[in-house]
């Protein structure tokens, strides 16, 4: 089975459009060592020619153009996205659909119904591609059971509820509910083996942490280094975890719970926002990931498991 990162930074992609940060103009100059990402999504297939597309980028069809695997060629007109998975309601996740409106046949759409509450009447996406392709709407009950992929042969998934938030835009953005977030376990059912994916993560249980441990790879949020980050740059005036995630560093950050995971476990953040310095392959923070066995996922990645 195979894993493909298409896009691996947060909302906004790195460079964000309009942002001059540290890191932005940097790379805009040539004056740091990093690579430009695209907005988080994954993809994953068991034969390389049909694909669950995990959460719809606005980057989409830049991640399909970079990825000829998912346009296979069939016929005519074609797609490799079997179906699409959506983990939350969040703009960068989400506004992918309305760039496959093209599709000869309603595209299947996994969610929960908290999702799909939020992409029906908040960010009315269903109601919009109903004049285009239409949506296959495919109920998700995040109770961490096997479920199987429409099209798709050999792909088990088990949605697990996450504590994290809605989208500012949900009515529900400062009450959220189960089913506003999710992560997702991924399983071969031929090998066992099995990748946790979780990009949006404001806190780690135990049960999680569990969860995690039973898993061959993890790939979790790293969207901030450190809680306060985006207000010390003035880009934001709300710290990680008030955007529903959690940091990197300090106390309680997802390093110190990564250090808890069996020896063998493969540690992967991705979600990476545009002000972190992780993303500068040289910096003291990549540096300090790296004595903890952690990598940071870039665009174009592969997992085989």
């Amino acid at each position: 089975m195979q894993l493909r990162v298409l896009g691996s930074a947060a909302g906004g992609g790195f460079p964000q459009w309009n942002c001059n940060c540290f890191n932005c103009d940097g790379l805009r100059r040539g004056t740091i060592v990093a690579q430009a990402r695209t907005q988080s999504s994954i993809a994953v297939s068991s034969n390389g020619l049909d694909w669950l597309l995990v959460n719809a980028s606005p980057d989409v069809l830049a991640q399909i153009r970079a990825n000829p695997e998912l346009q296979p060629a069939r016929a005519i007109r074609d797609s490799g996205i079997a179906a699409v998975l959506l983990m939350d309601a969040q703009i960068d996740h989400v506004t992918g659909l309305l760039m496959l409106r093209e599709r000869s046949s309603a595209l299947p759409v996994m969610a929960t119904a908290e999702v799909f509450s939020d992409i029906g009447a908040g960010f009315p996406l269903t109601k919009i591609l109903s004049h285009y392709c239409g949506i296959q709407v495919l109920p998700m009950l995040p109770d961490g059971s096997v479920q199987n992929v429409p099209g798709l042969t050999d792909v088990q998934i088990r949605p697990i509820v996450l504590s994290s938030k809605p989208p500012p835009y949900s009515p529900f953005r400062n009450q959220p509910r189960p089913g506003d977030n999710i992560g997702l376990v991924i399983e071969n059912p031929v090998s066992g083996a099995r990748v946790f994916y979780a990009p949006g993560l404001g806190e780690i249980t135990p049960e999680i942490l569990t969860l995690m441990a039973s898993c061959q790879t993890v790939l979790v949020d790293g969207t901030c280094w450190s809680g306060d980050e985006m207000l010390r740059q003035g880009l934001s005036k709300k710290t990680s975890a008030e955007m529903g995630h959690l940091p990197q560093s300090g106390p309680g950050g997802m390093i110190s719970f990564l250090d808890l995971l069996p020896p063998g476990v493969r540690k992967i953040l991705i979600h990476i926002n545009n002000s972190n310095p992780i993303l500068r392959d040289d910096s003291a923070e990549r540096a300090e990931l790296t004595a903890h066995g952690i990598e940071v996922a870039f665009d174009g990645m592969d997992l085989v498991f």
